[in-house]
């Protein structure tokens, strides 16, 4: 019934003019499904008015074809049609898996990640409704199948013998694939035109799993790792607290604005430091990336690998190689990664290979959910001290925590609360504070004021966590892990971040300074490496022989 609805609706032989309808339609529809984009954040989409350059090529097959062939045969008709169905389930998949998982298809993890993920779903609900849904997915891909099939034999029956007779129909053509070709090699003059394609993703698919597969492409393709051999004994057991803090950026220091806006907040910040019997030292860093992907940053930094190119990431998560993870295990101390920022399984931790790893559920957050990032860092880390607290037994830990609210879009602000036991309760806040925060909208044509309270703010909440009473003496590292988005940090903006290293050790933080790091919360130029060569830094001053 389905397959005649399809066949009635873009088949019918009607009138000539009706029949030049009809292909012109099917190739609005093929285009379509392979031009779409994510609906941010849902598993939904939306039309793209753009050319989908897979869609062209797909188009140059076909004149092909029905040149040579004079026509499509069944048989050649089923390939094109199974194959455009998989362009189509490749393109949601490339668009949505960044909305929904915070980082793009990886077949090495999603697909040893995909049989657990649907056997434990089903174990949570009654057969018959696993069962629907299996049959709803089921209908889906045959609907899609037969309607990709019935818009293919239009466009091969009617567009593709005209665009053959027509030197106007065979010029944009032409132009289409110029600018196709243009698109893939990177001319950003087309990305208004052209949809980003996704036969790409397929292409490094390919290429991941090849490399990932063979120790050789391996060896080849990732650098060497640092020598993770530090004894720590510059460290004596004392707790470690790594903290990447989102989106921060030097021009939270070079900004006029910022340096007017943000005084009074790195005052506090600093005076807190003091009051807790802590010193301070700064630097800049380089790092890997730019306005987001703020795993390059986090797995350079534990790795101790040049990963600006995110190929290496992907490549370096298949291995087993060495991190500061892996180091300070071996070492004695318990591994914590706080991961507020994620509410799904996320298969690449494997690779980190924490002690104990906490996400958004794992929190259990009561309060009101203030924007995209609905946790407040505040609150993040006053939960994991509450879930985790020290006792006369508990071994030295390292705290690997990658804050969240400061990220894009940078508001609303979540309020600051003084009372620190209250952050863990259903009302964190008062009621009038939570209607103030969220009544402030992102300003997407002027950005900066909001990044500069959201970085008030992650000083406000740094400072109150210092000035909380500790159970035992502490190293607090703050790196940022790359700078806002263009329309903040400017045009032509350094990749470069501030990195604070807070101990109550003096000698600690000579280790530092004699690496070229200066006391204060100010950093100063130049840079003193590139991300990787932070690891290098923090391996020579936890040494107890100092110059590793």
């Amino acid at each position: 019934m389905f397959r005649n609805l399809c066949a009635g609706v873009l088949e019918a032989r009607t009138t000539p003019q009706a029949r030049a309808v009809k292909a012109v339609l099917a190739l609005l529809f093929l285009n379509a499904m392979l031009a779409f984009n994510n609906l941010w954040p849902t598993p939904a989409i939306w039309p793209d008015h753009r050319l989908s350059s897979e869609f062209v090529w797909c188009w140059v097959l076909l004149l092909a074809v029905v040149h040579w062939r004079g026509a499509l045969s069944p048989r050649l008709l089923a390939v094109f049609s199974v194959a455009y169905l998989l362009l189509v389930v490749g393109r949601y998949f490339d668009v949505a898996m960044p909305s929904l998982f915070g980082r793009g298809v990886n077949l090495y993890w999603d697909g040893q990640q995909a049989a657990r993920f649907l056997r434990v779903s089903a174990q949570d609900y009654p057969g018959w409704l696993t069962l629907a849904v299996v049959l709803s997915v089921v209908v889906l891909f045959v609907a899609l199948y037969r309607l990709l099939r019935a818009a293919l034999r239009v466009v091969a029956r009617d567009a593709a013998p005209f665009a053959l007779r027509s030197r106007a129909a065979l010029a944009l053509t032409g132009v289409a694939i110029a600018l196709s070709i243009a698109n893939h090699a990177g001319m950003r003059a087309t990305w208004p035109i052209v949809s980003r394609p996704v036969t790409l993703t397929y292409l490094r698919q390919a290429e991941l799993l090849l490399t990932a597969f063979s120790s050789q492409r391996l060896e080849q393709a990732l650098p060497p790792s640092p020598t993770f051999d530090s004894d720590l004994g510059a460290l004596a057991g004392l707790d470690v607290k790594l903290l990447f803090v989102e989106s921060y950026g030097a021009v939270a220091f070079d900004h006029p604005l910022a340096q007017r806006m943000l005084a009074a907040g790195r005052e506090r910040f600093a005076q807190a430091v003091r009051q807790s019997g802590r010193g301070v030292v700064s630097a800049y860093v380089r790092s890997p990336t730019f306005g987001g992907a703020s795993d390059l940053a986090h797995l350079g930094l534990l790795s101790g690998l040049d990963l600006s190119d995110p190929r290496r990431h992907d490549l370096l998560l298949t291995t087993r190689r060495p991190t500061l993870i892996s180091l300070f295990r071996e070492r004695g101390y318990q591994t914590f990664g706080l991961y507020p920022a994620l509410s799904w399984d996320w298969p690449e931790r494997e690779f980190y290979g924490f002690d104990v790893f906490l996400e958004g559920r794992s929190l259990a957050y009561r309060g009101p959910r203030l924007g995209f990032w609905w946790i407040p860092d505040q609150v993040t880390i006053a939960r994991f001290e509450q879930l985790h607290p020290l006792g006369p037994d508990s071994p030295p830990r390292l705290l690997f925590f990658p804050t969240i609210t400061s990220h894009f879009p940078f508001s609303p602000v979540p309020p600051y609360q003084p009372d620190w036991s209250r952050v863990l309760g259903e009302r964190p806040f008062d009621d009038a504070e939570v209607e103030r925060a969220l009544a402030e909208q992102p300003n997407w044509l002027d950005m900066l004021p909001g990044y500069l309270r959201m970085m008030d703010y992650n000083y406000r909440w740094l400072a109150g966590y210092l000035e909380q009473a500790r159970a035992r003496d502490e190293l607090v590292i703050l790196v940022g892990d790359h700078q806002p988005t263009s329309n903040i940090s400017g045009e032509g903006a350094s990749w470069e971040v501030p990195v604070h290293v807070i101990a109550s050790n003096p000698e600690l933080l000579r280790r530092f300074v004699a690496q070229g790091f200066q006391p204060g919360l100010e950093p100063q130029r130049p840079a003193l490496g590139a991300m990787h060569d932070l690891t290098r830094m923090l391996l020579r001053a936890f040494s107890s022989r100092g110059d590793e």
